[in-house]
């Protein structure tokens, strides 16, 4: 094992990081935060480590035409976002570091091209550049794919990165039909698909993977360690009580796919043994390297996005040693041998395929 050269990858134009810094945490003191310097010298101390690809949250168009940034914080979002592009402009090769910024639209009506081409100004604006290195278009809480009006957004905005206001185009949560349609209608103009993926949520290898490969486009996954239960500090525990307070939100999303969909806390303690007595052949590496290698290693995925809250969480140098870390057949044999007393093979049936637990 090595841990001396980055992995990258081509997203379009870009040769970018395999492992991306997720921001959805900072969003809301749910989860627990710091005050906006911190975040800043944290952005500093990532970039330094070669982390120069951020997925920031961008901001959700309901029918009546309101920005909101999250739904728990608006304010603390609109500033998260005018921190990163402040980060970004003030480096000395700013052009160094990619953002990745969202385009949800909840409730879809009719789209204009006045309308998409506001949000893509909005996003310009707020990360301090000349255009959007990606802007993810994803109709993230889309309602109901019979309604086409997905398929003119991303008509709108291929006819923006023809004018040069965006770089690429990428999905969020689109599954493998309609992923599959859009790229079909309009081909080599999707980089991506961001999608949940994990060793314990495999819905992506059913049809999706397969979909992406078709068409040469990448899956950025999220929820990768499963709001952090993929770790060595889980190994031994009993089982958490979701509202006892000591889970954030994102944990408690995550118990439940785990003992609810996926399988039992005695078997989900089975896969991080596992994956620890994996790690220990491997010069010790973490349970969370192992389940991050594991997606990785999917051919159809371009990067894993790991959330941090930047400023009280990070695990900036042990993330780093997934980079070389090569897993043998013995090792993935024997996950796959967990998976297959889980239910992880039925997820596409019980919950649906990636993205239907947000319709």
């Amino acid at each position: 094992m090595t841990t001396d050269a980055h992995e990258t990858f081509k997203l379009g134009e870009f040769t970018v990081p395999r492992l991306w810094t997720g921001l959805w945490q900072l969003s809301s003191n749910a989860w627990g935060a710091a005050p906006l310097s911190k975040i800043r010298q944290a952005m500093g101390r990532h970039v330094e480590s070669g982390y120069t690809a951020f997925g920031r949250h961008g901001a959700y168009l309901t029918t009546s035409g309101t920005w909101l940034l999250t739904a728990v914080d608006p304010t603390r979002a609109l500033r998260l976002i005018t921190t990163a592009g402040q980060f970004r402009s003030s480096l000395e090769s700013p052009e160094s570091v990619f953002g990745a910024t969202k385009y949800c639209v909840f409730k879809p009506t009719v789209m204009s091209p006045e309308t998409v081409e506001a949000a893509v100004r909005q996003r310009i604006e707020r990360m301090r550049t000349e255009r959007v290195d990606l802007l993810q278009a994803c109709l993230f809480h889309w309602q109901d794919y019979s309604n086409p009006d997905y398929i003119t957004a991303i008509d709108i905005l291929s006819q923006l990165k023809a004018q040069g206001l965006i770089t690429t185009i990428g999905l969020c949560n689109f599954d493998a039909v309609h992923t599959d349609e859009i790229c079909s209608r309009f081909p080599n103009t999707i980089v991506s698909n961001q999608i949940p993926f994990s060793v314990v949520d495999t819905r992506a290898l059913y049809a999706l993977a397969q979909v992406c490969t078709k068409h040469g486009i990448k899956l950025l996954t999220y929820g990768t360690l499963c709001g952090g239960f993929l770790a060595d500090k889980w190994i031994g525990e009993p089982e958490p009580e979701p509202y006892s307070g000591s889970l954030n939100p994102s944990q408690r999303k995550y118990l439940d796919l785990i003992v609810k969909a996926w399988g039992t806390w005695a078997l989900f303690q089975e896969l991080l043994i596992l994956l620890r007595s994996i790690g220990d052949r491997h010069n010790g590496v973490s349970v969370s390297n192992v389940a991050t290698r594991w997606v990785l290693d999917h051919p159809a995925v371009g990067a894993v996005i790991v959330g941090a809250r930047l400023g009280c969480s990070e695990y900036t140098s042990d993330n780093l040693k997934v980079y070389g870390l090569v897993l043998t057949s013995q090792d993935r044999a024997e996950i796959e041998e967990v998976l297959a007393r889980s239910a992880s093979r039925q997820l596409i049936e019980t919950i649906g395929d990636c993205g239907a637990e947000y319709r």
